[in-house]
Order: structure tokens, then sequence, then C-alpha cells
């Protein structure tokens, strides 16, 4: 079978917050897969990641929102209304849509019918990050055009949605990987077919990520002129639970000496507001995103790193968090808490602590023993980066993968 393209379905591209898609794309360049990736928004980030720049595949933005581009998805209702499983994805979509009657809902069918007429006729799979609005879209466009989807899912997509949209997909996906033990067993649980869903960690691309000089701390919060430097990095979401975080940091002894620097987007006023009322604000540095050069400069000028997710109203949560391999590949010990697949990676004790979400007091408690003990920080990080140079590189989930696509689309010799 000769060697064809892998169209890409992606919700945004490129993204900060989105190392491990980008990562894995790369990865499957290096392996002689040639990509076209297929995006549903533009990219909002003012900053790059290098890696984004080594991606080579090109990338069709289809239209964001389907007032700003009437004619083309005009032109592509013309099209696509002649493909022989027009009607089938028709009938899909207003099923779909009688149960959740949203503008999304409507968006997702314009996008649809873009994507299924522009996409080249000899295209052979569909590959989708995302199980929700990008796997919707896949979904009604691979059935216009007669084409196989496949599913990357990962957390929030599989979490907000109703279980009837997961079986459904799920059902009519060729395959889906998911990036984590607790997910893998859910979404087996809906699947006619459980053999269809593959757990395949995203990993860490240890090449870019390469040990640091050793690590030995001095630093215990005692001396006000050298406090304990805290990290955590994540976007500024409900999952990541960062007012636990500053009611933790409420907590700790008056006597302990730290400073906080966090990177990642989202909107900060709240949380700046919340750290002002809690006394924190001189022992907080926000910086905003930052491109991955920056962040594993900030991970190696770290003592201790922490991330506080939890599980959010609507079900949203992390799934396996890349900053938490990422730290621990530095040697920083992390405390973090025990939701979704962070245990699948944290031993509590052996490579890190873990304490209960939305326990800010636990946190606190965890956060000063460790703060205080370089010698146990020492220890933790080193054992968290034993684990993840020997468990969680990039290769085993990319072979995964590449052996689930080869079938539909191999990749060039």
């Amino acid at each position: 079978m000769p060697a064809s393209v892998l169209t890409v379905v992606l919700k945004g591209y490129p993204r900060l917050s989105e190392t491990f898609i980008a990562q894995e794309l790369w990865g499957l360049e290096q392996r002689g897969f040639r990509l076209h990736l297929i995006s549903l928004r533009h990219p909002t980030d003012k900053k790059r990641h290098p890696i984004h720049d080594q991606i080579r595949a090109p990338v069709t933005y289809l239209p964001e929102y389907l007032y700003q581009e009437p004619l083309r998805v005009l032109r592509g209702w013309w099209y696509a209304r002649k493909l022989p499983g027009y009607r089938a994805a028709f009938w899909q979509w207003l099923k779909d849509w009688r149960r959740d009657p949203t503008p999304n809902r409507g968006r997702r069918w314009g996008q649809a019918l873009v994507l299924a007429s522009e996409l080249p006729a000899d295209r052979a799979l569909i590959y989708t990050h995302f199980m929700h609005t990008p796997g919707s879209v896949a979904r009604y466009a691979g059935l216009m055009r007669g084409t196989p989807f496949a599913l990357s899912a990962h957390a929030k997509d599989i979490w907000t949605i109703p279980a009837w949209e997961k079986r459904e997909k799920l059902a009519d996906a060729a395959f889906l990987v998911t990036c984590t033990g607790a997910n893998a067993e859910h979404l087996k649980g809906l699947a006619t077919d459980p053999a269809r869903v593959d757990l395949v960690y995203h990993g860490l691309d240890l090449d870019r990520f390469p040990p640091p000089d050793a690590r030995v701390s001095v630093r215990d919060g005692a001396d006000p002129a050298a406090p304990v430097r805290l990290l955590s990095v994540g976007r500024l979401v409900t999952k990541k639970g960062y007012d636990d975080l500053l009611h933790a940091l409420a907590n700790l002894p008056a006597g302990l000496h730290w400073h906080l620097t966090h990177i990642g987007g989202g909107d900060r006023a709240a949380l700046q507001s919340l750290a002002a009322d809690l006394a924190l604000t001189d022992r907080i540095t926000w910086r905003g995103a930052q491109a991955q050069t920056e962040v594993l400069a900030a991970y190696r000028d770290a003592d201790l790193f922490v991330l506080a997710s939890r599980i959010a109203k609507d079900g949203d949560r992390d799934g396996l968090p890349n900053v938490l391999m990422e730290a621990q590949s530095q040697g920083i010990a992390c405390v973090a808490t025990a939701v979704s697949a962070i245990p699948e990676l944290i031993r509590d004790g052996e490579t890190g602590v873990l304490v209960p979400p939305e326990a800010p007091a636990a946190l606190a408690a965890a956060l000063a023993r460790l703060a205080t003990d370089p010698a146990l920080r020492d220890r933790l990080g080193a054992a968290g980066q034993a684990r993840v140079r020997a468990d969680f590189g990039t290769a085993p989930g990319l072979d995964q993968l590449v052996r689930r696509i080869t079938p539909f689309c191999p990749p060039a010799l």
C-alpha cells in the first residue's frame, strides 16, 4: 500500500498548553508520516514552542465561526451534498442536534461540510485529537466521504460530554487511544468493542528535557534572603485548583520563607485579587504563558513543584498533566493531588507526595514538610526523575499509535 497523507483534526493549533500534541505530531513525522493538520480554531497564544517550528505539516483552518466565512460554508454544502454519505451524516447530525440543540452543534456541522468538501479524495483516515467538538466534526465529515475516523481522547473531552455521545462515537470510530489508565477503563466500559480502545501514554520527549546538572538543595525556608522557590505550571482554569493552592500557601507557617512562580495562560485577575486578600501578593510572580525553553529554565531554578488539580463541577479534570512529567524529568520533588491519573505517575512518599484534592490544609502540610527538608526533596526528586526516564518516554506510546494508524495510512518508506 503506498504512503498517503494522514489528516489530523485539532481544536486549535498551535497551542502552548498542548505540547503533548505537538510532541506526537513531530514524532509521527519522524516515523515517516506525512501530515495535514486541520484546525477548528486560529491560534491565540502570542508565543510558540520551538517544536512547533520543527513540524513541517501544512495547516488548514476551518471557519472558526460560520458567519465569518459564509461563502466557504455554502461552497462546502454545495459540494458535500453530492457525496455518497451526505444523507447519513445529515441524519446523524440532526439526531445529535435534537439531543444537544446548541449553536456549537450547528457550528460542528458547518465545519464538517467544509472539511468534507476540501479534503483531497485520497485521504484514508481522519485522526482526531479530542473526542468532543473535533470528534464530531471528523465523524460527520468521515460519514459524508466514507472515510474512517479515529480518536485520541484526553480529559475534558471525555468527562464533560454525555454518555450517549461517547458510546456512539466509540461505536463508529476505527479506534480510540487515550492517555491514562483511568480514561481507558471508563471508555472500555462504554464501548461495544473494548478492543478498539488503547491506553497510550503520551510520555515525555526526553531529548527536549535533558537531565540537569546534579541537583543539591540547600534552601530550607529559614533565611528570608533565600526563600524556597516554589513553581507551578498550568492554565488558570478551575480544574487546576489555583484557589486551593493560594489558600494552602496562606496556611504555611509564618516563619517559613518561600516564593511561588506561576507559568501559564488564562485570566488571573480573580486569583490576584484572592492573593491580595490573603496577603500573598509580594510572594507570588505571575509570568503568564511561556515558551518551552523558558519553562525548562524555570524547572531548573525551582526547589519544589506543586499542582493542586481537582475535578470541576462540570466533570472536567486533568488526565496525566505533562507538567508533572516535565518537572520530574528535571529532578524536582513534586506535590500534587490524587486526582484522575496523577497517581499513575506519582507514587506517594516514593517519587513525590500526593494529597487529597480540595484540601488546602493537607496541601499546606505537605509543602511545609518538603520546603523545610532539602534532603527529602532531593531524594523524592531523584526517584521521580528515574521513574520518568525509565517508564514515561515517548517511544512506546508512539510505536503503539503507529501500529494503529498504519493499516489505514502507512508511512513513507
